[in-house]
């Protein structure tokens, strides 16, 4: 038994995580517990233990994990402002008209508020509220319509800006560099969440279309399935606008400035922050003229101080330039002065402190989980389990394929029970060093994995969106109807995977051309 004590690790964290205690005191709980064993019974040196202090500290200076509280600030600030209610009903009614029109709406919906909020509990439970009761008197089954606002709340996970990609290229990077340095190599390449961010760009796009698809599909066969709403005029160009406009503003401002490589994640998590705020308290309808010329002017002095930039330490200047540097200088006041009275009015209609509150309470779970991990991990390489894993990758059958086939599927059934931020911190750590020395690609591995953990919001009895939507729901959708509803689209996530395994280029070419 004592050979096997990496694996009882394994299968005791299983236990202690599914038995509810709190996910970063069972991992870390369990870490304890085997350290002492392994030291008591002669398996593990207990000096490993040293190197904790470092992986707390490299953890606390990460910069690529900078950018996840800035971002789920971001994403909590437009849940606040109900963002997603204005841009449910202008697309219920814009697709009402057709079968499966509603369905469309809610998939829709769920990818912009993918890219702007990537945050997948916020948007389930928004739909959930709004969306659902409405499909459901339009005579929508309940276990399609239920699988249709569980799905598209998951698009957060794999459609950038998300938490996951985050977690997942930091993963991936020091996976990528471990394997550079056992082939010999100590002239590293490091991976970039920008890159993650392009590579998922092209897939996020493929699933919703893929759900869009089957909508379509089911609404043509299966008539009374998703009918068509009859009744509710179709909204005006100036509303579609008003509603869409604003989020695809603030997806090109965050996307945009990381892709075009002018802002890092954390900075351009920041821009979103602000545009977020700004949003939230043009809903309020309050101030309004300070508000449209204080965007205004962080808007014009983002464009002109990229394609006329101004430097005004240099020696020689000419007029022009200090002209510039004025009008920049005035307008970064005015766009300071709008920001500061958003917050003091965001603060005064509680918008601020709630988001704030969830902001503290997310980042807390992530970053404690992440720490646990971590130790975790050192206590598992020390009782020999990272030798296993290589030992067991090295002999399947069929090579890289049969490495990844095995890995994939692993991931796949460890998101029945556990959430993507334990398996992405634990597991991968130990397997995706192997399989780059294998052969595979580290990007397109990623979002393989990306999409694989996607689908761990939607694997019963534990997928996270489940209970957000099983949460919000009426009572006459029950937990079988949620469950039942899910399962088309787990297949059409397995289906996008596919089309990743079989092409990689769709995950690798984007990055591949900007990076």
């Amino acid at each position: 038994m004592i050979d096997f004590l990496d694996l009882i690790m394994f299968a005791a964290l299983l236990v202690a995580v599914l038995s509810g205690f709190p996910v970063a005191f069972s991992i870390a709980g369990t870490a304890v517990a085997f350290a002492y064993l392994g030291w008591a019974t002669g398996v593990m040196d207990i000096a490993l233990m040293g190197a904790l202090g470092q992986r707390a500290f490299g953890l606390i200076s990460n910069q690529m994990l900078i950018a996840i509280p800035v971002f789920v600030l971001m994403g909590s600030i437009l849940e606040k402002s109900q963002v997603a209610s204005k841009l449910l009903d202008t697309m219920g009614r814009l697709f009402g008209h057709l079968r499966g029109g509603l369905g469309i709406s809610v998939v829709l919906v769920g990818a912009l508020l993918a890219a702007s909020t990537g945050i997948v509990g916020a948007t389930v439970v928004a739909m959930g509220l709004i969306a659902l009761p409405s499909m459901l008197r339009a005579g929508y089954s309940k276990s399609f319509a239920a699988g249709i606002v569980c799905t598209a709340g998951t698009l957060g996970q794999i459609i950038p800006p998300s938490t996951l990609l985050i977690i997942l290229s930091d993963v991936m990077s020091n996976a990528f560099q471990q394997a550079q340095y056992e082939q010999g190599r100590f002239s590293v390449e490091a991976l970039s969440v920008g890159q993650f961010f392009a590579a998922a760009l092209f897939p996020g796009l493929m699933l919703v279309l893929l759900y869009l698809f089957y909508i379509l599909a089911r609404g043509f066969f299966i008539p009374s399935d998703a009918p068509p709403l009859i009744k509710g005029a179709l909204p005006s160009s100036r509303e579609i606008l008003i509603a869409v406009i604003p989020p695809i503003g603030l997806i090109v401002a965050v996307l945009g400035s990381i892709l075009g490589g002018v802002a890092t994640p954390t900075e351009a998590a920041s821009v979103g922050a602000v545009g977020a705020l700004l949003m939230a308290v043009a809903r309020l309808g309050v101030n309004r003229f300070l508000l449209v010329s204080g965007t205004g002017a962080l808007v014009i002095v983002l464009v002109l101080s990229g394609v006329f930039p101004v430097r005004l330490q240099r020696e020689t200047l000419e007029v022009s330039a200090y002209f510039l540097g004025a009008l920049y200088i005035i307008l970064v006041v005015l766009g300071i002065l709008t920001v500061l009275v958003s917050a003091q009015l965001s603060l005064k209609n509680g918008i601020l402190r709630d988001a704030a509150t969830s902001t503290l309470t997310m980042t807390s779970m992530i970053f404690a989980t992440i720490l646990a991990a971590s130790f975790f991990s050192l206590v598992f390489i020390g009782l020999g389990g990272e030798d296993r894993v290589e030992h067991i990758l090295a002999e399947l059958p069929g090579g890289l394929t049969g490495a990844l086939f095995f890995t994939m599927v692993f991931l796949f059934v460890l998101g029945f029970f556990l959430d993507f931020v334990e398996i992405a911190v634990i597991v991968l750590p130990l397997v995706t060093p192997q399989l780059i020395l294998m052969g595979c690609d580290p990007i397109w591995l990623g979002i393989l994995i990306a999409i694989n953990l996607q689908t761990s919001f939607l694997t019963p009895p534990f997928g996270f969106s489940l209970f957000y939507l099983r949460g919000a729901a009426p009572d006459s959708v029950s937990t079988a109807d949620i469950y039942r509803g899910v399962v088309p689209f787990i297949v059409l996530q397995i289906l996008g995977m596919l089309l990743i395994w079989q092409i990689p280029s769709l995950s690798t070419w984007l990055p591949s051309l900007i990076f």
